[in-house]
C-alpha cells in the first residue's frame, strides 16, 4: 500500500507544478517547478513515513507540500543572482 501512496504523491506533485506554471503563479519553467515540487513532496513523504508527522491524508500532504515549496522557493531570483556573479 505504501508504494501506491508514494507514486500517487509524486503524480500529485507533478500536476501541482504544471498547474502553478500554467496559472502564472510561478515563473520557474516547467522542469524547475516539477523538481522543486518533487523535492518537497519527497521530504514530506519521508517525514510522514519515518516520524508519523502528517497534515492530513497523503494526497493533501502532497498538495500542501508542493504548493508551499513552489511559493517559497524563488528559483528565478536565484538564477538571476548567480548569472550576475559570473559576469563580474
Amino acid at each position: 500500500m505504501i508504494l501506491f501512496t508514494f507514486f500517487g504523491s509524486i503524480f500529485i506533485a507533478v500536476v501541482v507544478a504544471i498547474l502553478f506554471e500554467r496559472w502564472g503563479l510561478t515563473h520557474n519553467g516547467y522542469a524547475m517547478s516539477i523538481l522543486i515540487a518533487l523535492g518537497a513532496v519527497l521530504v514530506l513523504f519521508f517525514l510522514r513515513s519515518l516520524f508519523h508527522l502528517r497534515i492530513g491524508s497523503p494526497g493533501l500532504d502532497a498538495i500542501i507540500g508542493a504548493s508551499a515549496a513552489l511559493v517559497l522557493i524563488p528559483a528565478d531570483a536565484a538564477r538571476r543572482r548567480s548569472r550576475g556573479r559570473r559576469r563580474r
